[in-house]
């Protein structure tokens, strides 16, 4: 009995932490980044900690600056968050400066979760990226969880 009760916490913690289901929010054919995977690590998101997005695909264009980032989440219809950010200074911090060369197959862009993030809650978030001469560089979608961690 121990060790279906051992098994049965090991799955409900794995579904806890599965990555959400994430869409392509992009009007048909406008993107300048065709995503093939998008992940967020951690999941769920930490409140007040580094959140890191990583997406795999095709670049059909260079990234140039000045790239944006917009991270907007709703809840019951309502806006309970937002931020913005200059995509171009996330990838630098990470090794890959603007113009990012359509070579580059993952881009990893990662920001603080706010301390105004609701926590425990279902939030339809949305991460919309425009490239430097505003077109949609992507745009994903997901229903996700902020926690308070330890």
């Amino acid at each position: 009995m121990k060790f279906f009760a051992a098994v049965a916490t090991l799955v409900i913690a794995a579904v806890a932490n599965a990555q959400p289901s994430w869409i392509d929010c992009a009007p048909v054919g406008t993107a300048d980044l065709t995503i093939s995977s998008f992940t967020v690590t951690p999941y769920p998101l930490c409140i007040g900690q580094n959140v890191c997005a990583s997406g795999t695909g095709v670049l059909s264009v260079p990234v140039i600056a000045p790239a944006k980032l917009q991270i907007s989440g709703s809840y019951l219809g309502r806006v309970v968050y937002t931020d913005n950010q200059d995509l171009c200074a996330i990838s630098a911090a990470y090794g890959q400066p603007c113009p990012i060369p359509v070579s580059v197959t993952s881009i990893t862009a990662c920001v603080l979760v706010k301390t105004s993030a609701p926590a425990n809650i279902n939030v339809q978030l949305t991460v919309k990226a425009f490239n430097g001469n505003n077109h949609i560089l992507f745009c994903q979608a997901a229903t996700v969880t902020a926690q308070n961690c330890a």
